[in-house]
């Protein structure tokens, strides 16, 4: 990743998309970018593509080259070796977003990725990233610290696909794995960095935020089908993803945020399986 400097080519210097409104003249920095809702569309028609497609190559891999059984891959119900395939299948898909956006903007820009991305210091007046990191990762996991407690209240009493998920210890690891090295990192340069400020510089940042909050914890909904609660507390931390983004101009922030919480909650989980194993 390139640091968090200033590139060669300031952003008032990128060419913005042509869907982007007359009266662009008047947008902040960190809403000129070189694409638009053509690319959105473009994104998320290949995405649903891909899921399917890489789901059932990565299981079809596994019955063919190691010995899965069939069933247990394709079936309905959530074995270990169908939470395997699905954490890989979603890894693999995470690549597949960051390489369509590396490449998409290489055709565009000549200015780092990163930077380009969304990926850049913050505004002025609000400090350097690195002399912020601490209180934003501390923010990250006070939020998390809010939603677990709400969400004490809002508990299912039906299975959540989520903890099926996690039935098994290699999953665990994996979930933890994607969750905190690899998740935050993919869905704030996705969601804060290119689809936020398409939605900001057409509706205004106020809609932004929560156009953008909300998709965010609708995408999480699949994993928490059956706790409605808990995905529109899963909303709330988008919008608050969001504000950051938005408050400090750049997608580093939600990241530090975002990783704070996740972090926080993989800590707070682990420790639920391993008192319950004692049980």
């Amino acid at each position: 990743m390139e640091p968090l400097q200033p590139g060669p080519q300031h952003l008032q210097d990128i060419p913005l998309s042509p869907d982007a409104p007359r009266f662009h003249a008047g947008l902040s920095d960190d809403l000129r970018v070189p694409w638009g809702w053509l690319e959105v569309a473009l994104f998320v028609v290949l995405g649903v593509i891909a899921s399917v497609v890489v789901t059932w190559a990565a299981a079809e891999v596994a019955v063919w080259f190691f010995g899965v059984n069939s069933n247990d891959v394709f079936g309905s119900t959530m074995s270990t070796a169908k939470s395997v395939v699905v954490l890989l299948s979603q890894t693999a898909l995470d690549g597949l977003a960051i390489l369509y956006l590396y490449l998409m903007l290489l055709a565009r820009t000549e200015a780092p990725f990163w930077r380009s991305i969304g990926w850049r210091e913050m505004l002025p007046g609000l400090g350097k990233i690195r002399d912020s990191a601490l209180r934003l990762l501390a923010g990250g996991a006070v939020l998390a610290v809010l939603v677990t407690f709400t969400g004490g209240f809002l508990n299912s009493k039906e299975t959540l696909p989520i903890e099926e998920l996690l039935k098994a210890r290699v999953s665990i690891l994996l979930f933890g794995i994607l969750g905190v090295l690899i998740a935050p990192l993919v869905e704030e340069t996705i969601f804060r960095g290119f689809l936020y400020p398409v939605i900001a510089r057409q509706l205004g940042v106020a809609a932004g935020i929560a156009i953008t909050g909300t998709l965010f914890g609708l995408m999480h909904s699949a994993q928490l089908w059956g706790g409605w609660g808990q995905i529109a507390l899963l909303i709330l931390v988008g919008v608050v993803l969001t504000w950051v983004r938005a408050r400090t101009g750049t997608v580093a922030a939600s990241y530090l945020v975002h990783l704070g919480y996740n972090g926080l909650q993989l800590v707070g989980y682990l420790i639920y399986v391993v008192s319950g194993s004692h049980h």
